[in-house]
């Protein structure tokens, strides 16, 4: 089950996940043209790699606006009209005052034409890059957390056994899993992913966590393990644990309590911008 919004190649890689999700709706239903910036030179508005889709009525992203981007969305809907039409070869644009803008620098535009069997190219192709993290738990703090989280840097996969759980407002670009039993997820975790533990149950909590820590002994490619919980908690899963085989180099890799020291508010709100600063501290994958 997939829960999945949308404006060119946004600074921020979240709101990049958004529009490539736009995208991905909108060419399962009609054919486009891809506009994308191949080179940039001097002062530009928009870096190489920024894109936009172009469809008979709309479309998703931005190339920087202004008369660039009338112009390439003409060209665009005139190639999407004839089938017959040859795509304008790669183009080199000077933003100078014939275009009514004065950056001044240089862009070279790639068009092409794209449709829904295009799809797994195009969402590797113009991704973002961002860190894999895995969610386990659609309770109270798992919502919020997956509301701080959406236009930030992360590939999220949530997890929870129980399939009505998600929320019909989740953001298209998150990834929402029904596992049962949960812990069978973890063996196709994206390597690197950072995880987050926070199920309706502490037996579910353990069996999760069994399974990244087997994990991680077997790859080390779990960069965070987390638990939501107190310090009693976490003292009765170590024995927990202990009895399963694990050992102490095991249980250092495990955060519990998660969520940046300092911040002691303990509303599902609070919890959650806590656990996304100690996210953004991880770093780029």
């Amino acid at each position: 089950m997939h829960c999945a919004g949308a404006n060119g190649k946004l600074d921020d890689a979240g709101k990049a996940l958004k529009l490539l999700s736009d995208l991905t709706a909108d060419l399962q239903q009609a054919p486009a043209v891809l506009v994308r910036v191949q080179q940039a030179q001097g002062s530009v508005p928009r870096t190489v790699g920024t894109w936009m889709a172009v469809f008979s009525g709309h479309q998703v992203g931005t190339i920087g606006g202004g008369h660039l981007e009338h112009q390439a969305i003409a060209q665009a809907r005139a190639v999407l009209g004839d089938p017959a039409m040859p795509l304008p070869d790669l183009q080199r644009v000077a933003l100078g005052p014939s275009l009514g803008q004065c950056c001044g620098g240089v862009l070279v535009l790639a068009f092409e034409r794209i449709s829904a069997a295009d799809l797994p190219r195009l969402q590797v192709s113009l991704a973002e890059p961002g860190r894999p993290l895995a969610l386990f738990g659609g309770g109270h703090v798992g919502q919020a957390l997956v509301k701080v989280l959406a236009d930030l840097p992360f590939h999220m996969r949530w997890v929870d056994s129980r399939d009505e759980v998600f929320p019909a407002d989740t953001p298209r670009h998150v990834i929402c899993e029904h596992s049962n039993p949960v812990q069978a997820a973890v063996a196709n975790l994206v390597p690197g992913s950072a995880v987050l533990i926070m199920s309706f149950s502490h037996a579910e909590d353990l069996e999760v966590l069994a399974a990244c820590l087997r994990r991680a002994r077997a790859f080390n490619d779990l960069p965070l393990i987390g638990l939501i919980g107190s310090a009693t908690k976490w003292a009765t899963f170590q024995h927990r644990l202990e009895a399963k085989g694990f050992d102490a180099a095991d249980l250092a890799r495990v955060t519990c309590p998660i969520g940046l020291a300092g911040i002691s508010g303990k509303s599902p709100a609070e919890i959650a911008v806590a656990v996304a600063a100690q996210l953004l501290l991880l770093g780029s994958p």
